[in-house]
């Protein structure tokens, strides 16, 4: 056969955009192209034994990388596995393109096994889905999805490839895909205006986002906070948005309840918000999220997001670092010595109160050391003893997590991620991801005992992958994040507090995590006392392999009345 059929166009068109890794999970209508891999040795296959898991590896190399990652999964099948990873994604922002084939044109009408609508399954889960019909238009098609995935704001792509329509031969051209590029700056106006507005404020408050993080704003930000001595939040943010050990970070306004953010949201007279939205929760709040008269300037690349829920005094479509760098000049040439003074003592302010909060929870977890069972601070505190100072952290420890970042401080871009979006499962196949990018540096994905059985095989392509990522299960026997959440519940509706769900309980079979582990090959120790957990880090920290602790942790649970209550 005369030339190249599409099947290894396709993979001289990933690789022309620099994309030479595949993480997915085969089959039978993918064999064509799977079976091409093989002719391209650069480009790289991430073996995956669930298609979640492919996605959420994928989401984590993604985030590392900043550059589009490569997925591929089955048909309905698969990708029904993959669909609540794929949303993840979306709502992460995570540039991923996702491909996967499907028997051929030529049986669409015969309703055949595993036939569906397979656009339609993934239209509502990614920001762009289709299906190529002609080998003339194989190329074209995947380069406008790496463009729509890679052009802010960010997000999963789905194409899919028909068996017999990459079979063809391809006499397409192959060459790297065009990113618009989204560098766009208010007009000096619009500046004017948010500096007279920030400069005249007595409360100035900052709500940032990954927008902040992707444009790599940080610094700017940072800049303009201390120059207007403005708190800063945190929001539906899954990197490092600003160094948290700056005394103007103060955490996030949660994901959960409008009721927690409520009080932080409407403090101050003039907000801005940079690079996200207001505001993601489970439960957000229906009123006025800002005091009343308070002014709110929102700048984003994303317009959708601008005024999207709450009112937006003045709302402009702009690259964050971009405008903050135009802002932060303006601020600076017309802050009155006056103002400036302002300034200064809201950050003292600030200050001392952070580091006041800082110093009691700090000491609380000085008073827990010898506690048993284990908590979280005892394990974290030691172990930031040892960890390189560039150790990358993926974090999926949720209710152990204020006790990690307190001891293991995120700090600088690239170093720290936490999950987002709401689906379990991606700090381990999150950090083999993050790995597979930052090969030289050490990476440790944390996750629950209930989020680690969601993608526990992912432990299996670590070891095949020689991807030497560790992990750590925070233990707890329970969802513990469950057991709070309706404790809130059970207050807001005036309901006596009782005995939290058996569906929360995971205690009956107690999971041996460690044991887990060894069977798919991953060196593991069960850490249940406090003098052992200096030999597991130290265990885990001595070379480059796949590592697993599995951290017994104080929860709330009742093996004997699970097993007694359970039982069929």
């Amino acid at each position: 056969m005369a030339g190249k059929t599409g099947n290894q166009k396709i993979i001289e068109q990933f690789l022309a955009d620099g994309m030479d890794h595949m993480f997915g999970n085969p089959g039978t209508v993918e064999q064509g192209f799977l079976d091409a891999v093989e002719e391209y040795p650069e480009m790289k296959y991430i073996l995956t034994l669930q298609e979640s898991i492919a996605v959420m590896a994928a989401d984590g190399y993604a985030r590392a990388s900043q550059k589009p990652t490569l997925v591929q999964l089955h048909s309905s099948p698969g990708i029904g596995n993959a669909v609540g990873a794929i949303y993840q994604a979306k709502r992460g922002h995570a540039p991923l393109v996702v491909i996967g084939s499907d028997a051929g044109i030529k049986y669409m009408n015969m309703d055949a096994q595993m036939a569906n609508d397979l656009v339609a399954m993934m239209a509502p889960v990614t920001k762009y889905a289709t299906m190529v019909h002609d080998s003339r238009s194989v190329l074209r098609t995947l380069r406008r999805a790496i463009k729509i995935a890679s052009t802010p704001p960010m997000g999963p792509v789905y194409v899919c490839l028909p068996m017999d329509v990459l079979d063809e031969i391809n006499e397409e051209e192959v060459f790297p895909t065009h990113i618009p590029s989204t560098k766009v700056l208010p007009g000096p106006a619009m500046i004017d205006e948010m500096a007279e507005a920030l400069l005249a404020s007595e409360k100035p408050m900052i709500f940032v986002g990954d927008g902040v993080a992707y444009s790599q704003a940080i610094p700017e930000l940072t800049a303009v906070a201390e120059l207007l001595g403005a708190e800063v939040y945190g929001v539906e943010f899954g990197d490092l948005v600003m160094d948290n050990s700056h005394p103007l970070y103060q955490g996030t306004t949660g994901h959960m309840f409008g009721e927690y953010s409520k009080p932080i949201t409407s403090k101050g007279d003039v907000n801005l918000v940079i690079g996200t939205y207001m505001v993601p929760e489970v439960f957000p709040g229906l009123g006025d999220i800002y005091a009343p008269g308070a002014r709110v300037i929102h700048i984003d690349l994303n317009a959708y997001e601008i005024a999207k829920n709450h009112r937006v005094d003045i709302g402009v479509v702009g690259d964050p670092k971009l405008s903050l760098e135009a802002l932060l000049v303006v601020l600076k040439e017309r802050i009155s010595p006056v103002q400036k003074e302002k300034a200064q003592a809201r950050v003292e302010a600030i200050t001392a109160h952070k580091n006041d909060k800082i110093a009691d929870e700090l000491a609380a977890d000085e008073a827990q050391k010898g506690s048993s069972p284990l908590q979280m601070s005892q394990f974290a505190s030691l172990l930031a003893e040892k960890l390189p100072h560039d150790a990358i952290i993926f974090d999926e420890a949720l209710t152990s997590s204020p006790a990690i970042t307190r001891h293991i401080v995120p700090k600088v871009p690239g170093n720290y991620f936490v999950t987002r979006g709401g689906s379990l499962g991606v700090g381990f196949p999150g950090a083999i991801g993050a790995k597979l990018f930052n090969k030289d540096k050490t990476v440790i994905g944390f996750s629950g005992d209930g989020g680690s059985m969601y993608t526990i095989q992912a432990l299996w392509s670590a070891v095949r992958h020689n991807t030497g990522a560790k992990f750590v299960v925070c233990n707890n026997g329970s969802y513990k994040l469950l057991q709070l959440n309706i404790d809130v519940y059970w207050k807001e509706r005036e309901i006596p507090k009782h005995d939290h769900p058996l569906s929360f309980d995971l205690s009956y079979p107690a999971i041996r995590f460690d044991l887990l582990a060894a069977a798919m090959g991953v060196d593991a120790v069960r850490v249940e006392k406090e003098e052992e957990m200096a030999p597991a880090i130290a265990r885990m920290l001595a070379d480059d392999k796949p590592f697993l602790i599995d951290l017994v942790l104080q929860g709330d649970h009742k093996s004997d009345w699970v097993k007694t209550n359970c039982s069929q």
